[in-house]
Protein backbone atom coordinates (compact mmCIF):
# COMPACT_ATOMS: atom_id res chain seq x y z
CA UNK A 1 0.00 0.00 0.00
CA UNK A 2 2.69 2.37 0.99
CA UNK A 3 4.27 1.65 -2.43
CA UNK A 4 1.24 2.42 -3.88
CA UNK A 5 1.04 5.32 -2.60
CA UNK A 6 4.52 6.48 -3.23
CA UNK A 7 3.80 5.93 -7.14
CA UNK A 8 0.46 7.85 -6.79
CA UNK A 9 2.57 10.74 -5.23
CA UNK A 10 4.99 10.48 -7.93
CA UNK A 11 2.71 10.57 -11.04
CA UNK A 12 1.01 13.39 -9.56
CA UNK A 13 3.94 15.86 -8.79
CA UNK A 14 5.15 15.08 -11.95
CA UNK A 15 2.10 15.79 -13.97
CA UNK A 16 2.21 19.38 -11.74
CA UNK A 17 5.88 19.36 -12.52
CA UNK A 18 5.31 19.13 -16.48
CA UNK A 19 2.44 21.78 -16.41
CA UNK A 20 4.11 24.15 -14.45
CA UNK A 21 7.43 23.84 -16.91
CA UNK A 22 5.24 23.99 -19.97
CA UNK A 23 3.48 27.09 -18.61
CA UNK A 24 6.91 28.58 -18.23
CA UNK A 25 8.37 27.58 -21.90
CA UNK A 26 7.66 30.33 -23.91
CA UNK A 27 7.76 33.49 -21.32
CA UNK A 28 10.14 36.76 -21.62
CA UNK A 29 13.08 36.05 -19.93
CA UNK A 30 13.41 39.23 -17.60
CA UNK A 31 16.24 39.53 -15.25
CA UNK A 32 13.09 40.55 -12.62
CA UNK A 33 12.83 36.49 -12.72
CA UNK A 34 13.91 33.92 -11.06
CA UNK A 35 14.26 30.70 -12.80
CA UNK A 36 12.15 27.95 -12.09
CA UNK A 37 14.34 25.33 -12.60
CA UNK A 38 17.00 27.11 -10.29
CA UNK A 39 18.67 24.76 -7.48
CA UNK A 40 17.10 21.17 -9.48
CA UNK A 41 14.12 21.95 -9.31
CA UNK A 42 13.94 21.75 -5.45
CA UNK A 43 11.50 24.49 -5.22
CA UNK A 44 7.92 24.70 -6.59
CA UNK A 45 7.26 28.20 -5.00
CA UNK A 46 10.09 31.04 -6.49
CA UNK A 47 9.61 34.45 -5.75
CA UNK A 48 11.43 37.71 -7.39
CA UNK A 49 13.17 39.82 -5.52
CA UNK A 50 13.78 43.65 -7.16
CA UNK A 51 15.53 46.25 -5.49
CA UNK A 52 12.14 47.81 -4.94
CA UNK A 53 8.86 47.15 -5.87
CA UNK A 54 7.01 47.22 -9.04
CA UNK A 55 4.10 49.49 -9.44
CA UNK A 56 1.14 47.83 -10.93
CA UNK A 57 -0.49 50.67 -12.80
CA UNK A 58 -4.23 50.11 -12.85
CA UNK A 59 -4.94 53.43 -14.37
CA UNK A 60 -2.66 52.01 -17.84
CA UNK A 61 -4.21 48.45 -17.56
CA UNK A 62 -8.13 49.88 -17.49
CA UNK A 63 -7.39 51.92 -20.31
CA UNK A 64 -5.94 48.90 -22.26
CA UNK A 65 -9.21 47.20 -21.28
CA UNK A 66 -11.23 50.30 -22.50
CA UNK A 67 -9.69 50.31 -25.73
CA UNK A 68 -10.03 46.66 -26.22
CA UNK A 69 -13.89 47.59 -25.70
CA UNK A 70 -14.02 50.20 -27.53
CA UNK A 71 -12.82 48.86 -30.47
CA UNK A 72 -15.10 45.78 -30.33
CA UNK A 73 -18.40 48.72 -30.03
CA UNK A 74 -16.64 50.85 -32.95
CA UNK A 75 -16.72 47.34 -35.28
CA UNK A 76 -20.17 46.80 -33.88
CA UNK A 77 -21.69 49.94 -34.82
CA UNK A 78 -19.96 50.37 -37.67
CA UNK A 79 -22.25 47.07 -39.41
CA UNK A 80 -25.16 48.97 -38.78
CA UNK A 81 -25.97 47.44 -35.01
CA UNK A 82 -26.82 48.93 -31.86
CA UNK A 83 -24.27 49.54 -29.35
CA UNK A 84 -24.30 47.31 -26.07
CA UNK A 85 -26.29 49.09 -23.45
CA UNK A 86 -25.73 49.39 -19.51
CA UNK A 87 -28.94 50.44 -16.76
CA UNK A 88 -27.89 51.09 -13.78
CA UNK A 89 -30.39 51.12 -10.63
CA UNK A 90 -29.59 53.69 -7.85
CA UNK A 91 -31.72 53.91 -4.67
CA UNK A 92 -31.45 56.44 -2.64
CA UNK A 93 -28.63 58.83 -2.73
CA UNK A 94 -25.47 57.31 -0.97
CA UNK A 95 -22.44 59.85 -1.75
CA UNK A 96 -20.26 56.72 -2.77
CA UNK A 97 -22.56 55.17 -4.78
CA UNK A 98 -23.26 58.27 -6.91
CA UNK A 99 -19.39 58.59 -7.66
CA UNK A 100 -19.21 55.17 -8.57
CA UNK A 101 -22.13 55.52 -11.03
CA UNK A 102 -20.38 58.84 -12.26
CA UNK A 103 -17.47 56.79 -13.10
CA UNK A 104 -19.04 53.82 -14.75
CA UNK A 105 -21.14 56.46 -16.96
CA UNK A 106 -18.09 57.93 -18.23
CA UNK A 107 -16.60 55.23 -19.12
CA UNK A 108 -19.66 53.91 -21.34
CA UNK A 109 -19.25 56.93 -23.05
CA UNK A 110 -15.46 56.38 -23.74
CA UNK A 111 -16.34 52.71 -25.03
CA UNK A 112 -19.16 53.59 -27.02
CA UNK A 113 -21.60 51.77 -24.71
CA UNK A 114 -24.91 53.50 -24.20
CA UNK A 115 -26.09 54.00 -20.51
CA UNK A 116 -29.22 54.85 -18.59
CA UNK A 117 -28.95 55.37 -14.81
CA UNK A 118 -32.21 54.69 -13.05
CA UNK A 119 -32.54 56.74 -9.81
CA UNK A 120 -35.56 55.66 -7.26
CA UNK A 121 -36.74 57.01 -3.61
CA UNK A 122 -34.91 55.55 -0.43
CA UNK A 123 -38.08 54.80 0.41
CA UNK A 124 -39.23 52.76 -2.26
CA UNK A 125 -40.61 49.33 -1.19
CA UNK A 126 -38.90 46.07 -2.17
CA UNK A 127 -41.73 44.98 -4.28
CA UNK A 128 -41.88 48.29 -6.10
CA UNK A 129 -37.97 47.62 -6.88
CA UNK A 130 -38.47 44.03 -7.77
CA UNK A 131 -41.56 45.22 -10.66
CA UNK A 132 -38.93 47.72 -11.75
CA UNK A 133 -36.26 45.11 -12.25
CA UNK A 134 -38.61 42.75 -13.90
CA UNK A 135 -39.60 45.66 -16.64
CA UNK A 136 -35.78 46.01 -17.33
CA UNK A 137 -35.52 42.07 -17.18
CA UNK A 138 -37.69 42.21 -20.38
CA UNK A 139 -36.82 44.93 -21.57
CA UNK A 140 -34.31 43.70 -25.54
CA UNK A 141 -32.93 46.68 -25.44
CA UNK A 142 -30.70 46.45 -21.98
CA UNK A 143 -28.23 44.00 -22.20
CA UNK A 144 -26.52 45.03 -18.89
CA UNK A 145 -28.54 45.32 -15.55
CA UNK A 146 -27.52 46.21 -12.22
CA UNK A 147 -28.16 47.63 -8.86
CA UNK A 148 -25.80 50.03 -7.02
CA UNK A 149 -24.93 48.34 -3.84
CA UNK A 150 -26.16 49.06 -0.68
CA UNK A 151 -29.41 49.06 -0.67
CA UNK A 152 -31.42 50.41 2.06
CA UNK A 153 -32.09 48.08 5.41
CA UNK A 154 -35.22 47.41 4.75
CA UNK A 155 -34.52 45.61 1.37
CA UNK A 156 -32.78 42.57 1.42
CA UNK A 157 -29.99 42.66 -1.06
CA UNK A 158 -30.01 39.21 -1.82
CA UNK A 159 -32.82 39.09 -3.06
CA UNK A 160 -32.75 41.88 -4.95
CA UNK A 161 -29.08 40.49 -6.86
CA UNK A 162 -30.99 37.37 -7.52
CA UNK A 163 -33.93 39.28 -8.99
CA UNK A 164 -31.66 40.37 -11.94
CA UNK A 165 -32.05 38.28 -15.08
CA UNK A 166 -28.41 36.07 -14.86
CA UNK A 167 -27.93 36.59 -18.57
CA UNK A 168 -27.74 40.20 -17.62
CA UNK A 169 -26.08 40.06 -14.64
CA UNK A 170 -22.97 42.68 -15.53
CA UNK A 171 -22.52 42.81 -11.39
CA UNK A 172 -22.16 38.78 -11.46
CA UNK A 173 -24.01 38.75 -8.02
CA UNK A 174 -26.86 36.39 -9.35
CA UNK A 175 -26.83 33.25 -7.65
CA UNK A 176 -26.72 31.80 -10.91
CA UNK A 177 -23.70 33.16 -11.88
CA UNK A 178 -22.07 32.87 -8.31
CA UNK A 179 -22.70 29.40 -8.67
CA UNK A 180 -21.50 28.90 -12.21
CA UNK A 181 -18.61 30.78 -11.26
CA UNK A 182 -17.10 28.62 -8.10
CA UNK A 183 -17.26 25.40 -10.57
CA UNK A 184 -15.47 26.54 -13.00
CA UNK A 185 -18.59 27.06 -15.72
CA UNK A 186 -18.79 29.80 -17.82
CA UNK A 187 -20.73 32.84 -15.99
CA UNK A 188 -20.13 36.35 -15.43
CA UNK A 189 -17.47 37.29 -12.86
CA UNK A 190 -18.04 39.94 -10.79
CA UNK A 191 -15.66 43.04 -11.67
CA UNK A 192 -13.58 43.95 -8.88
CA UNK A 193 -11.93 39.78 -8.68
CA UNK A 194 -11.78 39.81 -12.43
CA UNK A 195 -9.64 43.03 -12.42
CA UNK A 196 -7.60 41.81 -9.68
CA UNK A 197 -6.91 38.63 -11.98
CA UNK A 198 -6.69 41.10 -15.23
CA UNK A 199 -3.80 42.84 -13.53
CA UNK A 200 -2.10 40.03 -12.61
CA UNK A 201 -1.88 38.54 -15.82
CA UNK A 202 -1.24 41.67 -17.53
CA UNK A 203 1.51 42.21 -15.45
CA UNK A 204 3.34 39.20 -16.00
CA UNK A 205 3.00 38.15 -12.62
CA UNK A 206 3.11 34.09 -11.97
CA UNK A 207 0.08 32.53 -10.01
CA UNK A 208 0.44 28.63 -11.31
CA UNK A 209 1.24 26.67 -7.86
CA UNK A 210 2.00 29.79 -5.95
CA UNK A 211 0.96 30.79 -2.20
CA UNK A 212 -1.54 33.41 -2.42
CA UNK A 213 -3.41 34.71 0.50
CA UNK A 214 -6.69 36.83 0.29
CA UNK A 215 -7.36 39.49 3.16
CA UNK A 216 -10.99 39.14 3.57
CA UNK A 217 -14.07 37.37 2.49
CA UNK A 218 -16.76 39.25 1.40
CA UNK A 219 -19.22 37.50 -1.01
CA UNK A 220 -18.64 39.90 -3.48
CA UNK A 221 -14.89 40.64 -3.46
CA UNK A 222 -12.82 38.64 -0.88
CA UNK A 223 -14.55 35.19 -1.50
CA UNK A 224 -14.52 35.74 -5.48
CA UNK A 225 -11.05 36.21 -5.74
CA UNK A 226 -9.88 33.16 -3.92
CA UNK A 227 -12.18 31.36 -5.79
CA UNK A 228 -10.35 32.82 -8.80
CA UNK A 229 -7.09 32.52 -7.44
CA UNK A 230 -7.22 28.78 -6.57
CA UNK A 231 -9.44 27.52 -9.32
CA UNK A 232 -8.52 25.68 -12.38
CA UNK A 233 -6.93 27.37 -14.98
CA UNK A 234 -7.15 24.59 -17.98
CA UNK A 235 -10.85 25.46 -18.34
CA UNK A 236 -9.99 28.09 -20.74
CA UNK A 237 -10.67 31.07 -18.06
CA UNK A 238 -7.98 33.28 -15.97
CA UNK A 239 -8.20 31.25 -12.85
CA UNK A 240 -4.74 31.33 -11.41
CA UNK A 241 -4.22 27.64 -9.73
CA UNK A 242 -2.49 28.71 -7.01
CA UNK A 243 -2.93 27.53 -3.37
CA UNK A 244 -5.29 29.82 -1.91
CA UNK A 245 -5.45 30.63 2.14
CA UNK A 246 -8.41 33.01 3.37
CA UNK A 247 -8.14 35.21 6.49
CA UNK A 248 -10.51 37.69 7.59
CA UNK A 249 -11.74 39.86 10.53
CA UNK A 250 -11.65 36.77 13.00
CA UNK A 251 -8.17 35.31 12.00
CA UNK A 252 -5.81 36.37 15.19
CA UNK A 253 -3.01 38.71 14.41
CA UNK A 254 -0.45 36.21 15.23
CA UNK A 255 -2.17 33.71 12.77
CA UNK A 256 -2.55 36.20 9.63
CA UNK A 257 1.26 36.86 9.81
CA UNK A 258 2.02 33.03 9.68
CA UNK A 259 -0.16 32.80 6.41
CA UNK A 260 1.41 36.37 4.89
CA UNK A 261 4.94 35.47 5.72
CA UNK A 262 4.90 32.40 3.28
CA UNK A 263 2.85 33.82 0.48
CA UNK A 264 4.00 34.02 -3.44
CA UNK A 265 0.74 36.94 -3.58
CA UNK A 266 -1.38 38.88 -1.14
CA UNK A 267 -4.86 40.70 -2.08
CA UNK A 268 -6.15 42.81 0.62
CA UNK A 269 -9.49 43.26 0.57
CA UNK A 270 -10.92 43.64 4.58
CA UNK A 271 -11.04 47.16 4.61
CA UNK A 272 -8.78 47.84 7.09
CA UNK A 273 -5.93 50.80 6.65
CA UNK A 274 -2.53 49.52 7.44
CA UNK A 275 -3.88 45.57 7.70
CA UNK A 276 -0.65 44.38 5.40
CA UNK A 277 2.76 46.13 7.08
CA UNK A 278 6.47 45.20 5.75
CA UNK A 279 6.84 43.66 8.81
CA UNK A 280 4.27 40.44 7.88
CA UNK A 281 5.33 40.14 4.46
CA UNK A 282 8.19 38.03 2.39
CA UNK A 283 10.72 39.84 0.48
CA UNK A 284 9.78 39.89 -2.95
CA UNK A 285 6.07 39.25 -2.54
CA UNK A 286 3.39 40.55 -5.01
CA UNK A 287 0.54 42.73 -3.38
CA UNK A 288 -2.98 43.67 -4.74
CA UNK A 289 -4.29 46.11 -2.56
CA UNK A 290 -8.24 46.49 -3.04
CA UNK A 291 -8.82 48.03 0.22
CA UNK A 292 -10.81 52.06 0.01
CA UNK A 293 -10.36 53.76 3.36
CA UNK A 294 -11.67 57.07 3.91
CA UNK A 295 -8.69 58.52 6.90
CA UNK A 296 -7.70 61.65 8.28
CA UNK A 297 -4.02 62.17 7.86
CA UNK A 298 -1.56 64.52 9.00
CA UNK A 299 -0.05 65.15 6.37
CA UNK A 300 -2.94 66.42 4.19
CA UNK A 301 -3.83 69.24 6.52
CA UNK A 302 -6.54 67.33 8.61
CA UNK A 303 -8.17 66.19 5.50
CA UNK A 304 -9.22 63.01 4.92
CA UNK A 305 -7.54 60.83 2.26
CA UNK A 306 -8.43 57.78 0.17
CA UNK A 307 -5.86 54.89 1.40
CA UNK A 308 -5.78 51.15 0.83
CA UNK A 309 -5.75 48.35 3.57
CA UNK A 310 -1.83 48.34 2.91
CA UNK A 311 1.35 50.24 4.62
CA UNK A 312 2.55 51.60 0.66
CA UNK A 313 5.91 52.95 2.11
CA UNK A 314 6.87 49.96 4.14
CA UNK A 315 5.59 47.31 2.12
CA UNK A 316 7.04 48.67 -1.47
CA UNK A 317 10.27 48.52 -0.20
CA UNK A 318 9.82 44.38 0.04
CA UNK A 319 7.61 44.12 -2.44
CA UNK A 320 8.27 43.03 -6.01
CA UNK A 321 5.12 44.31 -7.22
CA UNK A 322 2.14 46.21 -5.51
CA UNK A 323 -0.66 48.08 -6.70
CA UNK A 324 -1.60 51.66 -5.17
CA UNK A 325 -4.56 53.40 -3.80
CA UNK A 326 -6.03 55.32 -5.38
CA UNK A 327 -5.18 54.39 -9.17
CA UNK A 328 -5.38 50.70 -8.41
CA UNK A 329 -7.94 48.11 -8.90
CA UNK A 330 -10.76 50.90 -8.85
CA UNK A 331 -10.18 52.00 -12.45
CA UNK A 332 -9.76 48.36 -13.50
CA UNK A 333 -13.11 47.22 -11.91
CA UNK A 334 -15.06 49.98 -14.00
CA UNK A 335 -13.33 49.08 -16.89
CA UNK A 336 -14.78 45.12 -16.18
CA UNK A 337 -17.81 46.36 -16.11
CA UNK A 338 -17.70 47.53 -19.34
CA UNK A 339 -16.34 44.01 -20.56
CA UNK A 340 -18.97 42.13 -18.90
CA UNK A 341 -21.64 44.52 -20.92
CA UNK A 342 -20.04 44.04 -24.01
CA UNK A 343 -20.05 40.34 -23.31
CA UNK A 344 -23.73 40.54 -22.35
CA UNK A 345 -24.45 42.02 -25.59
CA UNK A 346 -22.87 39.41 -27.47
CA UNK A 347 -25.06 36.67 -25.65
CA UNK A 348 -22.02 34.26 -25.03
CA UNK A 349 -22.75 33.13 -21.51
CA UNK A 350 -25.82 30.77 -21.82
CA UNK A 351 -28.12 30.04 -18.87
CA UNK A 352 -30.78 27.33 -18.47
CA UNK A 353 -34.02 28.30 -18.03
CA UNK A 354 -35.06 30.36 -15.17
Amino acid sequence: MLQMTSVIFSRRLCVFGCKLLLRKIGEQSSGNVTPFCQGAGRKLHVTARLSAAKLIDGVAIAKQIRDEVKAEVSEITASGKRPPQLTVVLVGSDPASVIYIKNKIKACEYTGITSDTIRLPNSITEKELLTELDLLNNDPNVDGLLVQLPVPDHICERTICDSVAPEKDVDGFNIMNVGSFCVDAESFIPATPAAVMQMIKRTGIETFGKNAVVCGRSKNVGLPIAIFLHGDGDRGNLAGDATTTICHRYTPPEQLQVFTKTADIIVAAAGVPNLITADIVKEGVVVIDVGINRVDHPDNNGKSMLVGDVDFEGVSQKASYISPVPGGVGPCTVAMLMKNTLLAYKKEIHFAAH
